[in-house]
């Protein structure tokens, strides 16, 4: 264990007055104090204290590794906070930290919900869009924002979504003197002079159903030329990609880039080849159409030229564009351990998997599907394509 010479501290809207006495001592004694300006004003170090860079930079701070330093932070440094990011660089016992409540924590206590059954979103630095999976009929979300353009943006994009009847709240300064909580309906806002910092509490108690929890999502939903994994078989795919959340997904020939999308929405994060720029802005549309852009990175190339870019995959999908060439790059690329999973409706694909499978095992399938349409004043089946599927662990 190293010696600390760090202490991370949350710091709230009532400033020293909220501190305890180990954290007003750190801030005594430190060397070097860094934080927002609004943190080193609530602190009454603005004197002796040195300001983020714009664009945030932990390296000033790493340079004086061993030195009494103190880092403020918002609330909970370790929940949408630089304390996590920090500690990313450190070694075990080079810190302490002394958390303050977090602005979740305070808004769902004035609005009395419970937290657990809230979802928490911190909307800085990501997407306004990336709240899009979570609009839902019956779901409560508390969203930290950047300033009032963009609390007043995020009303506009949920009420555009079909939750204008529903309810909203402006959360300024929670903890402190200047303190307002300002109830609103999300189809007319009227919030002038919003300061940060700022949470928007939504309870969106009417309006649409959202998206399903389930893989499989309806292919309509998908902007797309007619190339894409179909819905049943896009659910199977994802049972054999097995994602979770943290991993990185590799789609190659991606399509319509359904499977990269639905891969983001569990949690993923992937990476989408497409040599066809059409489908490649299909696929960024896709993105933005489900708020995955800050999980899902679209590349216009050929599959080969693009995997040596690429960070490490946990899991490979292959749509389209399979041969024995790209499988040799991807067993050389990937490295051992990745999930991989190719789909084919080619008899010359189909003998290669059987190839495949023989020599490196795994599981092969087959599935053939067929719809109900109409047939003259009745109905008959009607046959899909059969698919080939073949899953194997490198």
């Amino acid at each position: 264990m190293a010696e600390p010479w760090l202490s991370i501290i949350g710091v709230g809207e009532d400033g020293l007055a909220g501190l305890n006495d180990v954290s007003r001592a750190a801030l005594a004694s430190a060397r070097h104090i860094f934080g927002a300006p609004r943190h080193l004003a609530l602190a009454q170090v603005a004197g002796r204290g040195t300001a983020w860079d714009v664009p945030f930079d932990l390296q000033p701070v790493l340079a004086l590794r061993g030195q009494p330093v103190v880092v403020l932070a918002s609330g909970d440094p370790f929940w949408f906070g630089a304390g996590g990011r920090l500690c990313q660089h450190l070694q075990p016992g080079e810190w302490t930290a002394a958390p303050a409540p977090s602005t979740f924590s305070r808004a769902a206590a004035t609005l009395g919900w419970r937290l657990e059954g809230v979802q928490c979103l911190g909307l800085h630095a990501t997407p306004l869009g990336a709240v899009r999976p979570w609009l839902r009929r019956g779901q409560r979300l508390i969203c930290l924002v950047r300033d009032g353009e963009a609390l007043q943006a995020l009303a506009a994009l949920v009420s555009g979504h079909g939750f204008g009847a529903a309810s909203g709240w402006a959360l300024e300064r929670l903890g402190g003197p200047r303190e307002r909580v300002r109830p609103f309906q999300l189809a007319a806002p009227d919030l002038p002079d919003l300061q940060a910092p700022l949470a928007l509490a939504l309870d969106l108690h009417s309006g649409p159903p959202g998206l399903p929890a389930t893989s499989g999502l309806p292919d309509e939903l998908f902007v797309h030329d007619g190339q894409i994994t179909k819905s049943p078989i896009r659910a199977l795919t994802l049972r054999a990609l097995a994602p979770r959340p943290g991993e990185c997904l590799w789609d190659l020939g991606a399509g319509s880039g359904s499977i990269a999308v639905e891969w983001c929405l569990a949690g993923g994060r992937a990476h989408a080849v497409e040599q066809q720029a059409e489908r490649a802005e299909n696929i960024r549309q896709n993105a933005e159409r489900f708020g995955v852009t800050h999980r899902l990175s679209v590349i216009t190339a050929d599959s080969r030229d693009a995997m040596a870019g690429l960070p490490a995959p946990d899991a490979v999908f292959v749509g389209g564009g399979f041969d024995a060439g790209l499988f040799d790059a991807i067993t050389t690329t990937a490295g051992p351990g990745v999930r991989l999973v190719v789909n084919s409706v080619t008899l010359d694909t189909e003998a290669l998997l059987l190839q495949l499978h023989a020599r490196h095992g795994g599981e092969l399938l087959q599935v053939a599907l067929a719809q109900a349409q109409p047939l003259g004043r009745m109905r008959g089946w009607q046959p899909a394509r059969p698919v080939v599927q073949w899953s194997v662990v490198l």
